[in-house]
C-alpha cells in the first residue's frame, strides 16, 4: 500500500502555466520533478519561468531552501514515456479539451509504473471520462489547481466513479505535503465545487442584465459595496473571460445568457481581447462606483448560489465546510455560500427561490431538496441554532484554528489566508467567543499567530466597512478588550504584515514578538477612518502622545526594527531566530506561576490608569494575597532546593 512518502517523484505533463506552476510547487515541496511538453521550446520556456519565480520567492524568503537546490530538483524532457517511467505521481496538465487528455492518460498509463497515481487538472471535464482510457481507473484522480498555482492555496481533490478511496485519500495528503489546502469533490460532477456556486454569480447578473433588469454598473457596485464580495459579477467575467463561463455552460448543455452569447460572438471577451463588459482599449475600464449600488437584487443572485450549495451538499458531493473553504480559497469570497445562507436564513433563501420560479420558471431557480428538507424541519440558519452548521453545541470555528496542547498553551491562529488574514466581524466574535467560553484553568498561555507565511493580519477585512451596519462595526473594540482582560499572559507572534485590526489585537496582547521584515503600522487614516479597535489609546500608552499622532495621522507603516526602536513590540528577530526566541519567551510563561503572573497583569493594567499612591496600594495587596499560596511556598522551597519550582495555580 502506497503512503505519500512513497512518492519520490512528480512528472507534470504540459509546461504551460498550469503546469510550470504545478511543477514550481512540487520542487519546493521537496519533491523530484520530471515537467514535459511536446517541444523543446515550450519545456525551456516552462522552465525558465520556474526558475524566474523560485529566484524571486528565494529574494523574498519566501522558501526554506536556495533557488539552486529547488531548481536542482527539476529535470525537463519532451518523451512521454521516458517522463513518466519512474513516476510516482504524475499530473497532466494540457489543454482542456478531452480527446486530448484522454489520449495521454491512454499513453500515460502504458508507461507509467504500475503503482503510479495518475492526476487530472482539469476544471471541469469529467474525471470518470478520463479514467476510462486507462486500465487502472482506480488509480486516477482529479487535481484541481487554482491559476495561479504558486499563489493560490485551493486544491480540489475529485473522485471519478471508479476512484478508490486509497487513491482519493494519498492524493489529499500529498497536496497537504505541498503546502496546499485540498477539498474533497466526491462525485464527479460538472464544475466539481467552487465553479459549481460561482458561475452562478457572474451567470445570474448576466441573465438580469439581458432582461434589462440591471446594469453592469449597478450590479458590481451592489454585491462589491453592499455584499462585500472581491469584484462584482461583470468586472469577474471580464478578468476571468467570458468565454470561459460560455464554454462551461454550453458544454454540459445549459442554457447561456443571451448577453453572454453576444460578448463571444462579437470576440469581446474582456480584458484579454481590451473589451467585454467594461472597454479596456478606448473606454475607463472597470469604472463602478459606490453611489451605482441600490437597484440590483442581490438575493436572487445569492439564493441561487446557495441553492447550488445546498445541491452539492444534498448529493454527498461535498461538506458545507469543503464548499465555503473552497470558496473562500478558490473564489476569494469574504465566506463561504453555507455560511452566508445560515446568516441570511434558509427559510428567506427559499422564499425568494419559490418566487423567482414562479415569475422565470427557470430549472436553475428550482429549490434543491436538501434546502426544502432543512426549512421544513426548522433548520433555517444561524437564528434557529442549526442550517448548513450546527450552532446549538459546539458553534463551528470557520476562521480561528485553536487547540490546548499538554502544557497548557492556547494557540489562535487567524485563518483567511485567502484575505492576508484580514479580520471579519465572524473572526472577531470567534476569538472573543473561545476566550470567554474557555476553562481558563486549563490555560497558562496564549499565543496568537497567523496562517501562511504571509501576514498575522492585514487589518480588518475593509470590504465589511461598507456591507456592515455602522453600529455594529463599533462594536469591534470588544474583542479586543477580551484579548486584553485575559487572565492568563498573551503572546502576539508576528510574521508578516501586521496593520490595522492586526496591531491592535497585537497591542492587546501582553507581549509582541516579530520577524525583522514584518510590516508594523495603522494604515486607517488612507481609508478615511481612524483605528476603531483601541489603538489610538494603547499606542498612546505605550509610545507617547508624539508618536503616536504621528503613526495615525500618516498612516505609518515600517518594519519590526523600527518598531522594536519606538517600543511597540518586545523582541524584533531573523526568521531563523524567531521561533525559538518565541518558544523561550512561552516556556517562560508556561513555567511560571499562574496565580502571580494573574496578579502582576492585573496590577499593571489597572494600575496605568491609577495615581502612583493608588497603584502602589495594589501592587502591595496583590503581593500580601500572593504571600499565602502554594504557588508562593513551592518557590521558596524549589529556591532552597536548588530546582526548577513545579506551579500548580494554587
Amino acid at each position: 500500500m502506497m503512503t505519500v512518502s512513497s512518492i519520490q517523484r512528480v512528472t507534470v505533463l504540459g509546461a504551460g502555466s498550469m503546469g510550470h506552476g504545478i511543477a514550481e510547487i512540487a520542487a519546493i515541496g521537496g519533491y523530484d520533478v520530471t515537467i514535459r511538453d511536446i517541444e523543446d521550446d515550450l519545456v525551456e520556456e516552462g522552465y525558465d519561468n520556474i526558475e524566474w519565480s523560485v529566484e524571486k520567492l528565494a529574494e523574498k524568503g519566501q522558501v526554506d531552501e536556495s533557488a539552486d537546490e529547488i531548481l536542482g530538483r527539476i529535470e525537463t524532457m519532451t518523451d512521454l514515456a521516458d517522463a513518466v517511467s519512474d513516476a510516482d505521481l504524475v499530473i497532466e496538465a494540457v489543454p482542456e479539451q478531452l480527446e486530448i487528455k484522454e489520449d495521454t492518460f491512454s499513453s500515460v498509463d502504458e508507461h507509467a509504473p504500475d503503482h503510479a497515481i495518475l492526476a487530472s487538472n482539469t476544471s471541469s471535464l469529467s474525471i470518470s471520462d478520463i479514467a476510462s482510457a486507462t486500465d487502472r481507473p482506480d488509480q486516477v484522480v482529479g487535481l484541481h489547481f487554482f491559476n495561479p498555482p504558486v499563489k493560490m492555496d485551493l486544491v480540489e481533490v475529485t473522485y471519478g466513479e471508479a476512484t478508490s478511496d486509497e487513491t482519493a485519500e494519498l492524493a489529499y495528503e500529498w497536496v497537504e505535503s505541498v503546502d496546499k489546502t485540498p477539498i474533497y469533490v466526491r462525485k464527479d460532477v460538472h464544475g466539481f465545487v467552487v465553479n459549481t456556486v460561482l458561475v452562478p454569480f457572474m451567470e445570474e447578473a448576466a441573465w438580469m442584465l439581458s432582461n434589462d433588469e440591471t446594469t453592469v454598473q449597478e450590479a458590481d457596485a451592489a454585491m462589491v459595496y453592499e455584499r462585500g464580495y472581491p469584484m462584482g459579477p461583470f468586472e469577474l467575467n471580464d478578468f476571468g473571460g467570458i468565454d470561459i463561463g460560455y464554454h462551461f455552460r454550453s458544454e454540459s448543455d445549459q442554457s447561456v445568457p443571451p448577453v453572454v452569447e453576444e460578448k463571444v460572438e462579437n470576440d469581446h471577451l474582456g480584458k484579454k481581447s481590451g473589451k467585454g463588459f467594461y472597454n479596456y482599449d478606448d473606454g475607463d475600464g472597470v469604472d463602478y462606483k459606490p453611489e451605482d449600488a441600490g437597484r440590483y437584487d442581490t438575493l436572487r443572485t445569492e439564493a441561487v448560489m446557495i441553492n447550488k450549495a445546498a445541491w452539492l451538499v444534498g448529493n454527498d458531493v461535498a461538506t458545507p465546510e469543503e464548499i465555503d473553504i473552497g470558496l473562500r480559497l478558490g473564489g476569494s469570497f469574504p465566506e463561504g455560500m453555507c455560511r452566508r445562507g445560515d446568516r441570511i436564513g434558509l427559510d428567506v433563501v427559499l422564499e425568494k427561490l419559490e418566487s423567482l420560479s414562479a415569475e422565470y420558471d427557470a430549472e436553475r431557480y428550482k429549490p434543491t431538496d436538501y434546502l426544502v428538507e432543512l426549512v421544513e424541519e426548522g433548520w433555517t440558519g444561524e437564528d434557529a441554532g442549526k442550517g448548513f452548521y450546527d450552532y446549538r453545541v459546539d458553534p463551528p470555528y470557520h476562521y480561528i484554528n485553536w487547540d490546548v496542547d499538554d502544557d497548557g498553551v492556547l494557540e489562535i491562529e487567524l485563518d483567511r489566508q485567502e484575505r492576508l488574514n484580514s479580520m471579519s466581524d465572524d473572526m472577531f466574535m470567534e476569538i472573543d467567543r473561545l476566550l470567554t467560553d474557555i476553562d481558563t484553568d486549563d490555560v497558562r498561555c496564549v499565543v496568537f499567530s497567523g496562517a501562511g507565511d504571509k501576514a498575522f493580519s492585514s487589518g480588518a477585512d475593509i470590504t465589511g466597512f461598507t456591507a456592515d451596519d455602522p453600529a455594529e462595526i463599533m462594536d469591534v473594540d470588544e474583542m479586543f478588550q477580551t484579548v486584553y482582560e485575559f487572565p492568563r499572559p498573551t503572546v502576539a507572534k508576528i510574521d508578516g504584515f501586521c496593520l490595522g485590526a492586526g496591531i491592535e489585537l497585537a497591542l492587546a496582547c501582553d507581549i509582541r514578538i516579530a520577524t525583522e521584515g514584518s510590516t508594523i503600522g495603522t494604515p486607517e487614516t488612507d481609508l478615511g477612518v481612524i483605528p476603531g479597535g483601541g489603538a489610538t489609546q494603547r499606542l498612546l500608552r505605550l509610545i507617547g502622545e508624539g508618536r503616536t499622532k504621528e503613526m495615525v495621522y500618516r498612516g505609518m507603516q515600517f518594519d519590526a526594527v523600527q518598531a522594536e526602536e519606538w517600543g511597540i513590540v518586545n523582541h524584533a528577530v531573523s526568521d531563523d531566530e524567531f521561533d525559538d526566541r518565541a518558544g523561550e519567551i512561552v516556556d517562560d510563561l508556561v513555567s511560571g506561576p499562574p496565580v502571580a503572573l494573574k496578579a502582576a497583569k492585573q496590577v499593571i493594567q489597572d494600575g496605568q490608569d491609577a495615581s502612583l499612591e493608588v497603584a502602589l496600594g495594589m501592587e502591595k495587596q496583590a503581593f500580601a494575597v500572593l504571600a499565602t499560596t502554594d504557588d508562593m511556598l513551592e518557590g521558596v522551597t524549589a529556591f532552597r532546593q536548588n530546582r526548577e519550582p513545579h506551579f500548580e495555580g494554587e
